[in-house]
């Protein structure tokens, strides 16, 4: 039974002490690497380089947290100068609206000087129609006292026994008075055509002049229109940058999460490593211990 059990502690001695010789040598190995990596032309431990690496990440997400910042910034800016293009339109919508109602009101005062213009027109042809027939009835009155006057003259002539003193005092006042009569409507009618043709002339003006607030209320409508298709065109370009940029601050957002999310996993996979790396040293030291209590009970 002794030699069984010297025999069973001869075979555990003898995997003890070559497990603790690989273990001496990767021991080694690992120091030899530890002494090479110090050694080395950068100087610096791995530690070292992920401290490094991760300051340089901090630094780019302190970067990046500045260009987010800006890009709000802008964004804000951008979100301003929007309002006050949409702010700018509505007052030239409403700008274009009051020219349209001016417009409208123009076509109507057009309207009305082309209707007096053409009641002018009508109205002075009237007046010359009248003008002609009181100058037709005045020729023919003026014929017939004219045959009075000859017909009276001749009779006044057959009778020779009338004085000499005896003239056509009256038909010759009668017609002076036809003629002052005739004067006077003719120069009636004269101030009433004079008239006609100024407030023609009046309605004239009018009307060009309503042509011409017509056409500058169009080229006013024109450039608003002009004005409005550019502000909105800017309103396009700036909403088209603002989403850009947005899309840009997104995408280097979720580029620097899954930098840091990679960071963050590949120090938990050192500290593991780290954690493994001191839970073999502590069960070799364990082995070690044990193996001397062994070697020591087997000597």
């Amino acid at each position: 039974e002794e030699s069984l059990q010297m025999w069973d502690l001869n075979k555990r001695l003898e995997a003890y002490l070559a497990r603790v010789k690989f273990l001496e040598e990767e021991n080694e190995v690992l120091r030899a690497e530890i002494q090479s990596a110090k050694s080395s032309p950068a100087g610096d431990s791995w530690r070292a380089k992920y401290e490094e690496e991760l300051r340089a990440l901090r630094d780019a997400l302190d970067h990046a947290f500045r260009e987010k910042c800006t890009a709000e910034l802008a964004r804000d800016n951008l979100y301003e100068e929007v309002q006050q293009v949409k702010s700018r339109c509505q007052k030239e919508q409403a700008a274009r609206e009051e020219a349209k109602k001016l417009l409208s009101l123009s076509k109507k005062e057009l309207e009305e000087e082309r209707r007096a213009q053409i009641w002018l027109k009508e109205r002075s042809v009237q007046l010359e129609k009248e003008v002609e027939a009181l100058l037709e009835v005045h020729e023919e009155e003026k014929a017939g006292l004219e045959q009075e006057i000859s017909s009276f003259s001749q009779s006044l002539e057959s009778f020779r026994c009338a004085p000499v003193a005896f003239q056509p005092v009256e038909v010759e006042d009668y017609s002076k008075r036809l003629s002052e009569i005739w004067k006077g409507a003719v120069e009636t009618y004269k101030t009433e055509v004079s008239q006609l043709e100024g407030s023609l002339c009046q309605a004239k003006e009018n009307l060009w002049k309503a042509v011409e607030d017509n056409q500058q209320s169009q080229l006013r409508l024109q450039h608003l229109e002009k004005d409005l298709e550019g502000l909105k065109v800017r309103k396009e370009m700036l909403e088209e940058n603002l989403a850009r940029q947005w899309q840009e601050q997104r995408g280097e957002a979720e580029k620097f999460q899954l930098a840091m999310e990679a960071l963050e996993q590949e120090k938990q996979t050192l500290r593991v490593q780290i954690a493994q790396v001191l839970e073999d040293r502590q069960q070799l030291m364990h082995l070690k211990m044990s193996l001397s209590l062994e070697v020591a009970t087997y000597r």
